[in-house]
This record gives C-alpha cells, structure tokens and sequence, in this order.
C-alpha cells in the first residue's frame, strides 16, 4: 500500500486547493445572495443581460474565462494595475487569483440555488412582517435568510465543488507553479505529462473523489436537517 502513501508535493497541493476553494466561496457569498435576491425580486432594465453575464462561466471554455480575468486583472489590466499600483494586490499567478478564477467559475451555481430558495419563499410571511413595522433588512435577516438557508448551503458545496474541480480558467490565469498556484486538479495534469506521473495522478484523483463525495453528503445532511427545522418552526 506504499502508493498510497502522498508526497509532500501531493500534500501542498491538496491544502492549497482547500484553501484556495474556502476563500473562493466565502468571499463570493455576500455578492451571491445580492445578485440572487436581485434577480428573484428585483424588476429592473437590463435584467436579462446580469442574469446572462452571471452564467456566463457556465457555458464558456473555461479558458476564455481565464484569458478574460488575466486581460482584466493581470497586472497590466485596467483593473489589475489599479489594485497594484493603489493597493499593492497583485492576483495573476498568486494563489489569490486561483481563489478569484474560481469563484468566477462557481457563482453561477451558487446564484442559481440561492436564487430558486428565495423564488420558494412565501411573500405572505414577509408581508405580515412588514404590516408590524419590521424593516426590510430586518425581515431579510430574520425571515428570509432562515427559510434560504439550505439553498445557500447547497449553493456553497456546488460552488466549493466547482472550485476545487477547476483546471482550465485556473492555468489560464494563474499558471501552474508548484506551491503558489498548483491546484489539486493541476497537479493531476502534471502527473500525467511525465513518465511514471500514473501513480501521482492516481492518488490524487482518489483524493478529489473523496472531498467531493463528503462535501456533497455533508451539504445534502445539512440541508435536510435545516429544512425539517425550517419546517417545524
């Protein structure tokens, strides 16, 4: 069983797609229920054309995904060079910008799971809150948020999933640099360009099955347990 044995490389890999993962969907969860609530409630010009340029990632290479985000945000970009020359942030090929392709990546499914809760909610509660003088902000924090909840709990494993699933707009964008950008997924696809790499490949890809499989459980257990709760209150 020695070839199941990771190597520190393997190992680095893994944490950094964790955590590159984790930020990816708790920096994109605030704009997400935004966006979610708008395109479920909000009746505004140019509707149609958020909600096209939300799932846009959906159905692009996820290469042209990335060359759009290094255009954008490397550090010759209009937005890149501004955060480096003002902020000192720099995201083409640092982990943060893996964190940022992919949250691009991901917020789409997580738009539309928080967007579908939020469809299922019934107005009537909201209303009756509102005819006893509660304000909008409060009504959301206390009676929409409890009842979405398991939606933005799946949106977040959906989008966690994706996240730790992306090659494509990734290496596009950040690179593949060992220990600074080489994902789970991209050191998966190093393995496999050299001889001998079936091993490694073969590790790691048990590795990813595994997550992929306890984050989807975990978000099926959880929400179950919120929606009977949700339910009996």
């Amino acid at each position: 069983m020695d070839w199941l044995a990771l190597s520190a490389e393997e190992w680095t890999a893994i944490r950094l797609s964790l955590r590159v993962s984790a930020v990816a969907v708790v920096v994109s969860l605030p704009l997400g229920i935004l966006v979610a609530l708008a395109l479920a409630r909000g009746r505004f010009w140019g509707k149609s054309l958020l909600n096209g340029i939300v799932h846009l990632p959906l159905i692009l290479p996820p290469v042209v995904t990335g060359f759009i985000l290094l255009v954008l945000f490397g550090r010759r970009g209009p937005v890149g060079s501004v955060l480096d020359e003002w902020f000192g942030i720099v995201l083409s090929f640092r982990w943060t910008g893996a964190a940022l392709a992919c949250g691009v990546m991901g917020f789409p499914l997580m738009v539309r799971s928080i967007r579908l809760s939020i469809e299922a909610v019934d107005r009537k509660l909201e209303e009756a809150a509102g005819t006893l003088g509660a304000s909008p902000l409060w009504i959301f924090l206390t009676i929409t948020l409890p009842l979405i909840l398991p939606g933005v709990i799946a949106g977040m494993i959906l989008s966690f999933a994706k996240a730790m699933g992306e090659f494509g707009a990734t290496i596009t964008f950040v690179s593949n640099i060992p220990g600074e950008t080489q994902t789970l997924s991209a050191a998966i696809y190093t393995f496999t360009q050299v001889p001998g790499g079936d091993a490694g490949a073969l590790r790691l890809t048990v590795v990813a099955i595994a997550i992929s499989m306890v984050a989807l459980l975990a978000s099926e257990i959880v929400a179950q347990r919120l929606g009977r709760k949700v339910h009996l209150e």
